[in-house]
């Protein structure tokens, strides 16, 4: 069972930062949103072929990049302060950049790196040493033929894991009660129009 954790302060101070400075306009709000769905769509690719502590999972999003799931997250982020507008993705974002690359992130990739490499030995060290960490390659990153077994997406492990129920909570899915307040002004301005 997860709680509220002191660490994750100051990113709850941000979105309440987020919503209250929101003032999204249509087209900031199509764009935070496809790339909401673009982070949300990693997250779940992500999260199916991963199969932890049981195989080092190189396959899928994995080929590409080493962390899809904390991708998908930035993205999430990004699209959010993109769609709120206005000055929330002008104070919001940069702040949260900072707090994502300067604390979050490698604070993460130390611990998960010292992990994997313990449980996996030198077939993550080449994995590490090969894929990026977060912007995706081009080109999938392949292993030594019978180093390491594959695992394809299964919504089995999807729906295992608490990732499923972070992605299903996500703010995705309330993206209208976020920008409630916003929606009755763009009808305001588009009947002024007519």
């Amino acid at each position: 069972r997860k709680t509220l954790s002191p660490r994750l302060f100051p990113v709850y101070g941000l979105v309440l930062l987020l919503s209250w400075l929101a003032r999204p306009t249509p087209a900031g709000f199509v764009a935070g949103g496809l790339l909401i769905a673009a982070g949300e769509g990693l997250r779940v690719w992500g999260a199916g072929p991963l199969v932890k502590n049981d195989l080092l999972t190189v396959t899928g999003p994995y080929a590409y990049v080493r962390n899809p799931l904390y991708a998908g997250t930035f993205l999430v982020g990004a699209g959010f302060a993109l769609a709120a507008g206005g000055l929330a993705g002008a104070v919001v974002m940069p702040v949260g950049l900072v707090l994502f690359f300067a604390y979050y992130f490698p604070y993460k990739e130390r611990i998960e790196s010292a992990r994997l490499e313990r449980a996996y030995g030198v077939p993550y060290t080449l994995y590490r040493a090969a894929g990026p960490a977060l912007v995706p390659s081009l080109t999938p990153w392949r292993p030594a033929e019978g180093v390491l077994a594959e695992a394809s997406w299964s919504a089995a492990r999807f729906s295992e894991k608490t990732t499923s129920s972070a992605v299903s909570s996500s703010p995705l899915w309330n993206l209208t009660p976020f920008f409630r307040k916003n929606l009755y002004v763009w009808g305001s301005r588009i009947s002024q129009r007519s």
